[in-house]
């Protein structure tokens, strides 16, 4: 339910609701469109699924908005959209809040707080979670949430019997049991109410109610705590008694003399704790939940695990929240290192730590059984009746430690490893904690703690350069700072250019005892043979991150083997994971120095031509992809021109599942892609690097993305120079130039257009210097030269026809239609757009091409007065490239669109489509196409008579027309302001580019 003050916000349907509570469960967090499709139409959506779901959200919206909510609570974000939580109440984090600060009541022994709060949050449940929303994903979160509320409810009864509550409780308890009867904590619960309440026969038969229904319904007795329960009050046991509760601070007072007393030892074996420690702050409150976990059952033992890379601070965390919770446990504290990934020592074998934690722990050393069974059982029935902290460092695999945890008793097991250890079951849940690298902030702190925080805040960004460096690592970290603290005639910049050096990166930061080499050195010597060698050679690739068919590509093997070899890196903390990019694959990444390590590795243990031959596997792998991902997108391969670099063979099913969406996949490898360009161009492989820059274009475009595109197409272009490769050399020629006129920088274009023309000639290229005067038209219509833009096309269209290439001949004819447009021939151009009309829907396939043409027809009608025909056409070519995402497409089709409403009297709607489109996308701010639109607007503001606005809006498409050096369009711009001459008033003018 959703509610605005008093009033019930109106979400019908059962769509809308299944929605809704997607978001709401994951506040403040992106819900992916395809997950939404998925649960509300259970797998099985129709074509029309996300458009349906856009739908949904705008009626939301809608709703939300009609209660006066005018802020948008929820966000359109890619790959979806979230709920923003800010400012609103949800129950759901209501709830929590108030658990936890019951939880931490319970943890500092307030159990009055403990039990208000917990009061307070069921309170909130008006019923079960999420009813009536039907789906898979929602009815598994609707039951965790039913279970959640019953472990609250559990513990609130926990907290009120310690308070001396248990009459009150016993109808709701009883009511409990009859709900839910196999709950065993329930269960425990009513049985003690009913003894303390005087009911001593009642409790007993309740226990045997108890066990026919365990017996009937799961084929087994009740659980020891039970068992333990109905003997205690068989022999009517003082400790069932109810006391009144211990305040805080009144608990261990004297307890190492009662302990004394009772003849027990009390073992503090913890190392000392780690000087200059920074962050973890919300690592340490995970680990809280140790403590938190046993709650009112001092019988629970809790087990924790801290797992990350080697060098992330496994040790340094455990030491420091155990002696942070000393006090917690009276008992003793007991530290073992297994020595896990120690290559001088043998692993610490299960029985030699048993036998000296017996003794520690008071067992007199002829009293410590020889067999490793014997050790076991004597070590759990010692730690029964206790409650002891066990920290156990440097665990490799779970079979190490199972003899080691406690069979029962108020004792917590935490353990360290840079496995995963699936096995180990850690209780409660968030006590599973896995160490990432520092954030920058706590980085530089550590460095300013051993360095001294006047040397490092006297250097700002050279010491938040020097922590990315080191990867936010903590055992790097304090190698660089002690390396500064002993060199006090070294400043912080002097330590950073020596680590700058990728290839002596790993030797600076290696020196001394504690060395990052040899910590990853210990963890590299258990990797499987066939995980090592895919280490080592995802370390030759610069990119980013990666997906599985990278790996699969380096190994010339299958993509599910290759996943299953990441997963190992991943689990061994080689390789951390990313998140599922927008094609539904998971990423995955180096940290730095693993990648220099792996990287050194590879150099040392493959071959010079098995590198070269694992890095050329993957970037043939992705040109495939991409040329797939181009042809896809733009409707076959054409248009372009292609180097001969042999494809690699890719399974269809893959290619299918990457390419759904083929500018998702590019986006998703962009910065991947980017970086093969720049290896494969100093590899020396420059077909390869040009090809695959011809055919990232369609991103380049259709994103904007100039900075890449120049990066790349310069890279390529210097591989082909010392190749001497002609082809090469053109092809990125013309690319530039593209980037330049996209800059408004037109006679460099021009000039690079022009070379690509020559080296096109030069190399017997007909049709690639057919696609350079068609680059070259373009630009003579931007100078005004329309004869010979006219000529060039002219001289391009059988050029492509005799190569077979429809979508060029399109586009040669459909610019041809324009050019007779400028030129005042309205007729010819409506018999060219025609003409371009036909090719592309009778051969070409292209959308693209096809909505071009349709523009030039249109603009032709609006020429000729035929208005109703124009806006028609301009209609058409809206829902062409909005259907392909084409942002700049639609900014012209929506001038054309405007154009024609102005020329039909329609001001009001024109001025509209003119803003609308003005602020399509910021990206194409100082571009042709803002000075035309803001020509329009400016016209039409004036012709409404808003003179000092129109005067502004021309004013500025004058500034753009000049930027960019577009004589006929600068004309246009002045003769408009010289048809109204009123003053304009200076503050309004806006900047190009502005609103």
């Amino acid at each position: 339910m959703v509610t605005v003050g008093e009033r019930t916000v109106q979400v019908g349907g059962a769509r809308q609701r299944t929605i809704l509570a997607l978001l709401l469960l994951s506040p403040g967090r992106i819900v992916p469109v395809d997950t939404l499709v998925d649960v509300v139409w259970n797998g099985r959506p129709p074509a029309t699924a996300r458009t349906q779901v856009a739908i949904v959200i705008a009626a939301l919206r809608k709703a939300i908005k009609s209660e006066g909510i005018a802020e948008e609570v929820i966000a359109t974000a890619h790959p979806g959209y979230l709920l923003r939580p800010d400012g609103h109440v949800l129950d759901t984090v209501t709830f929590s809040g108030l658990v936890g600060e019951a939880e931490e009541a319970v943890r500092t022994h307030r159990p009055a707080d403990a039990a208000r709060c917990y009061a307070e949050a069921l309170a909130l449940w008006r019923g079960p979670a999420l009813a009536g929303v039907t789906g898979q994903l929602v009815e598994d979160e609707a039951a965790r949430w039913e279970e959640v509320r019953i472990n609250a409810y559990e513990a609130m009864t926990g907290v009120q019997l310690e308070l001396g509550r248990h009459q009150l409780l016993l109808p709701e308890l009883a009511a409990a049991v009859r709900e839910h009867p196999l709950r065993e904590r329930a269960r425990y619960h009513l049985i003690l109410a009913q003894y303390r309440s005087g009911r001593r026969a009642e409790a007993m038969e309740s226990f045997r109610e108890a066990r026919r229904q365990f017996i009937d319904e799961l084929g087994m007795d009740p659980g020891p705590e039970l068992q333990e329960l109905h003997d205690a009050i068989l022999r009517d046991d003082p400790s069932l008694a109810f006391e009144p509760p211990v305040q805080q601070g009144d608990a261990t007072d004297g307890a190492g003399d009662a302990l004394a007393a009772r003849g027990r030892v009390v073992p503090s074996e913890l190392p000392p704790d780690v000087p200059g420690f920074a962050g973890r702050g919300a690592e340490l409150d995970a680990l809280d939940t140790l403590v938190d976990g046993q709650g009112q059952d001092s019988r629970a033992s809790t087990v924790g695990l801290i797992t990350g890379v080697a060098g992330v601070g496994k040790t340094g965390l455990a030491v420091r929240w155990a002696h942070r919770v000393t006090e917690q446990y009276p008992d003793g504290r007991l530290f073992a290192d297994l020595r896990g990934y120690d290559e001088h020592h043998a692993p610490t074998t299960a029985g030699d730590i048993l036998s000296r934690f017996l003794r520690s722990l008071g067992v007199d050393s002829d009293d410590v059984p020889n067999g490793l069974e014997d050790r076991i059982a004597l070590y759990r029935s010692v730690l029964a009746e206790r409650r002891v902290l066990i920290v156990l460092d440097n665990v490799r695999t779970f079979a190490q430690i199972r003899p080691l945890l406690p069979g029962s008793g108020g004792s917590t097991v935490l353990v360290t490893s840079r496995e995963q250890l699936e096995q180990l079951v850690t209780w409660p849940q968030r006590g599973r904690v896995h160490l990432g690298v520092l954030p920058e902030a706590d980085s530089v702190e550590l460095l300013g703690r051993i360095v001294g925080e006047a040397r490092i805040q006297a250097a700002p960004e050279d010491s938040a350069r020097l922590a990315e460096l080191c990867d936010r690592l903590p055992l790097a970290l304090r190698i660089a700072a002690a390396r500064l603290a002993s060199k006090p005639h070294w400043t912080v910049r002097h330590l950073v250019t020596r680590l700058n050096d990728g290839r002596r990166r790993l030797d600076e930061l290696s020196q001394g005892e504690s060395q990052v080499r040899a910590s990853f050195e210990l963890s590299y010597r258990y990797l499987h043979k066939d995980a090592a060698r895919l280490y080592r050679l995802l370390g030759l690739l610069g990119v980013p991150d990666f997906t599985t068919w990278v790996g699969a590509a380096l190994l010339d093997g299958d993509v599910m083997d290759a996943e299953r070899l990441i997963e190992h890196l991943v689990d061994a903390q080689f390789l951390e994971v990313v998140g599922v990019d927008a094609t539904g694959q998971l990423r995955y990444r180096f940290q730095n120095l693993m990648r220099l390590y792996a990287e050194e590795l590879a150099r040392e243990e493959e071959s010079e031509e098995e590198r070269r031959e694992a890095c050329e596997r993957v970037f043939r792998t992705c040109l495939t992809i991409a040329e797939q991902a181009h042809q896809r997108e733009n409707g076959g391969d054409h248009d372009i021109v292609h180097g001969d670099v042999p494809r690699r063979e890719i399974d269809p099913v893959l290619l299918d599942e990457l390419l759904a969406v083929p500018l998702e996949w590019f986006e998703a490898e962009r910065l991947s892609l980017v970086a093969v360009v720049e290896e494969s161009a100093h590899m020396g492989m420059d077909d390869l690097a040009w090809d695959l820059v011809m055919s990232m274009e369609v991103l380049f475009v259709s994103r904007n993305y100039l900075e890449d595109w120049r990066t790349c197409s310069d890279l390529a272009l210097k591989a082909a120079l010392t190749a001497g490769n002609l082809r090469g050399q053109a092809a990125m020629h013309a690319q530039l130039g593209v980037v330049e006129r996209r800059l408004r920088n037109l006679p460099e274009s021009t000039a690079r257009q022009e070379t690509a023309l020559r080296l096109y000639r030069q190399a017997g290229d007909a049709y690639g210097g057919a696609l350079v005067l068609s680059n070259l038209a373009f630009i003579d219509r931007i100078r005004g030269d329309y004869e010979q833009g006219m000529a060039r096309l002219t001289e391009a269209l059988p050029v492509f026809r005799n190569a077979g290439d429809h979508v060029a001949e399109a586009y040669a004819l459909h610019n041809m239609a324009q050019f007779a447009l400028d030129r005042g021939r309205p007729e010819e151009a409506l018999e060219l757009s025609r003409e371009a009309i036909r090719v592309c829907e009778t051969n070409a396939g292209d959308g693209r091409a096809l909505a071009l043409a349709t523009h030039r027809l249109a603009g032709a009608y609006l020429a000729l007065g035929r208005l109703q025909s124009a806006e028609e056409a301009f209609g058409k070519v809206v829902r062409i490239v909005k259907e392909k995402s084409d942002l700049l497409g639609l900014a012209h089709a929506l001038l054309g669109l405007a154009e024609t409403h102005r020329s039909a009297g329609a001001a009001e709607s024109a001025e509209r489509i003119y803003l609308e489109a003005l602020d399509l996308d910021r990206r194409h701010q100082g571009t042709p196409i803002e000075g035309q639109l803001r020509l329009g607007l400016g016209q039409a503001y004036c012709e409404s008579g808003r003179t000092a606005e129109g005067r502004a809006q021309l004013t500025a498409a004058l500034v753009v027309f000049r930027g960019i050096g577009s004589p006929p369009w600068e004309a246009k711009a002045e003769a408009a302001l010289g048809r109204f001459p009123e003053a304009a008033d200076p503050g309004l003018t806006p900047e190009p580019g502005g609103a």
